[in-house]
Parts: C-alpha cells; structure tokens; sequence
C-alpha cells in the first residue's frame, strides 16, 4: 500500500483520510458504516462500493464486513465513504507494474456489454469484442462469470482507462505451441490431426497446434473434385508430414498417404485371363489407359486394341468409352497391368476351317478318296 493510503487512526476525520469501517446497515441503495472513534456514522452510496455497476448494495456487502475507505466529504454529524476509490488506489499500483512487465493473470468476466466484456480488478477494466478470442464471437452470454486469462494492452491511470485482451494472451499461448511442434515434426512423420478448415484447394489441419494445409491432390487416391465431398470440419484424419519451413510456418500434409493405395493387393484381386469392365481414360500413341478400379489404370497396347491394324487408338477408341478387358500380366510392384480387348473380339479374318465329319465306317476308303469324291462336285 503506497504512503497516501496509510489508514487513519487518530480522532481528527478529514476529506482523503482512509479509515476502516464496519458494516452496520445495508440498504439497497447504501450502507451505513461505524468507524472507530469517530463521533457518527458513515455512508457509502451504492455508486461508491464498487467500480462495476450494482444493482442492491447487499450483493457486495454483508452487515458486519470490514471495509477500507476514504472519506470524500465530511458533512455536519455524518462522512460520506467510497470504497471503490480505495480499491482503485491499491488497484492502478498493482496494474502499472502488470503492464510494464507483460504479466498475464487470470480473472472473472463480472458483466458483458455492447461491443466487449467488463472486468473488475478494483478498477474497471474493459475487453473490447476484438480482443476476446482470436476468431469471431456472435454471442458473449457465455463468459459472463467464466474466469479467463487477460494481458493489459492499454492503460491510463489519469483517464481511468484499461483495456485488457484475452486474444493477446490466446495468440501467444498459440505461437509457443506452434514453436514447439515446428521443431519437434520431420517428414516423413505420420500424426494424428483434425480437420480445421476446407478450402477450394485443400483442407488445414491440426496437429497439436498448428494447421498444416492438405493440398486436394493430397486427400485421396481417388480424384476430388471437391473437398466437402471427402472431408468435413472436425474429422478426425491421419497425416503424413510432406514438408516443413520453419521459417515461414508452413507445412504440407498428405491425408492420401496414410491411406491404403489402390494397387494394394491387386494380384489377390485380379488375376491373370480375368475379364474386366473398364473406363478408358487416356489415348496415347501407343495404346490406351483403360481405369478398371478406382485408381487404377492398365495398358490395352495398340497390338491388343483390334485384329484389324490401327495406326492410332483414336480409329477404334474414344476417352470415357466402356471397354470389357482380359488381364495379360499384372505386377503389383511395379504397379503395371498389361491387358488386351483383341482377345475377347472375334476375329473377322480368320478362315474357315473345313468341318467335314468321316463316315462311322471308312473302310476299303482312303480319305483322299473320300475328299475327292467331294470336290466332284465342284467341277
């Protein structure tokens, strides 16, 4: 307690002295205090317990409490007190020293008002909507007698002004994570994450205080037109470390990675002479891409396309065309899949076969007698 507020003793009472008073009476609008040793009672007006507004005196103030007071005027046969002038001298002391250092502390949210919050930390102290959180709030309701962390971000003792901010001290809490799991992930490092954000091109992602971005080629081993369509705020995901910078704070992320591919376990799925149905995908010179599985694509080589010869797959095959395809080879390893449509085709040139069945009985026959007695009759 600084100099000025050395608590008054003797018996001559003046305007600035601090005395103790004991609560003797308490109305709603007031509360009526014995000091010892003074000749009367005195009063405490109900704008004067408090820096927060109060609605009844004995919300703060119970008969037979002690308070700390200063004598604001002295009138014939009774004191008017504050106590909340008090409270604001042992308070601005305290809250210098708080600003100059940085100090984070914790306190009650006593009210909530248009445009922030209201604090009592013996002076009124003010949180303004922007310094709440570090996203937007529609609704404060809920803090009101919720206990938050707050850094002084502006103060002017002559004014009476304090601004406090919770965001402040959110966003620091926020970078020392983020320090913190920026030098403890390498790549190559498979976590645990949850979905934060969706965007045209990809998805963020915590992982323990930090996003790192999931680019939408990254999200799937299917193609994604769109995100929401895989992914949903919240969910809960696998990610593989692609990159780190430290420097800027950015990491990539691979949801896809983690997940099994879809040439896993092909050879157990398809084997070879299997008949399949599939999409062609792409025509190239030399044959065309035909997607049989999601995500997976093999070879029709232009020599497996038709019996005819083609000089370009375009003379028999079109993009998004239904094939059926026979399996030549598939090597999961390589991730390769030979296959041909040729063979499931008849082929139009080839020549027939003479069927001629031999009599039951051909003996005394040779069966150069036999055909030609047949060609006869095409001479």
């Amino acid at each position: 307690m600084s100099e000025e507020m050395n608590v008054k003793v003797d018996q001559d009472f003046r305007e600035g002295d601090i005395v103790k008073g004991v609560a003797a009476r308490v109305e709603d609008k007031a509360v009526t205090v014995s000091i010892e040793g003074a000749p009367f009672d005195g009063i405490v007006p109900i704008s004067e317990l408090s820096s927060l507004h109060i609605e009844k005196a004995s919300d703060v103030v119970s008969v037979g409490d002690e308070l700390e007071l200063i004598i604001t005027k002295v009138e014939e046969e009774n004191f008017v007190l504050s106590k909340r002038k008090v409270d604001a001298i042992k308070a601005w002391d305290k809250l210098e020293a708080q600003f100059a250092t940085g100090e984070i502390f914790d306190a009650e949210v006593k009210d909530v008002v248009r445009g922030g919050l209201v604090v009592d930390l013996g002076v009124r102290g003010f949180v303004p909507a922007s310094l709440v959180e570090d996203y937007f709030v529609e609704d404060f309701e809920d803090y009101k007698g919720k206990t938050l962390s707050f850094k002084i971000t502006e103060l002017d003792k002559d004014k009476g002004r304090l601004i406090l901010s919770h965001r402040a001290v959110v966003e620091e809490q926020k970078n020392s994570k983020k320090k913190q799991v920026l030098t403890g992930i390498k790549e190559g490092d498979v976590l645990d994450g949850t979905v934060q954000r969706i965007a045209p091109f990809g998805a963020f992602v915590d992982i323990g205080g930090i996003d790192g971005l999931v680019h939408i080629s990254q999200v799937s081993h299917d193609h994604v037109e769109d995100v929401n369509s895989v992914l949903t705020k919240g969910q809960a995901v696998k990610v593989k470390v692609l990159s780190v910078d430290p420097e800027s704070e950015r990491i990539s992320l691979s949801i896809k990675d983690t997940l099994p591919g879809p040439w896993s376990n092909i050879e157990e799925r398809v084997t070879k002479g299997s008949v399949l149905t599939g999409t062609v995908k792409r025509l190239v010179s030399f044959g065309a891409f035909v997607e049989v599985f999601p995500g997976i694509e093999g070879l029709v080589h232009i020599s497996q396309i038709s019996h005819k010869h083609i000089n370009t797959p375009h003379e028999v095959l079109k993009d998004g065309q239904e094939v059926q395809v026979k399996v030549l080879d598939v090597n999961g390893a390589e991730k390769r899949l030979s296959l041909t449509i040729k063979e499931l085709l008849e082929n139009p040139e080839k020549e027939e076969e003479f069927d001629y069945e031999l009599p039951e009985e051909t003996s005394g026959f040779s069966l150069s007698e036999v055909i030609g007695d047949r060609l006869k009759g095409f001479k």
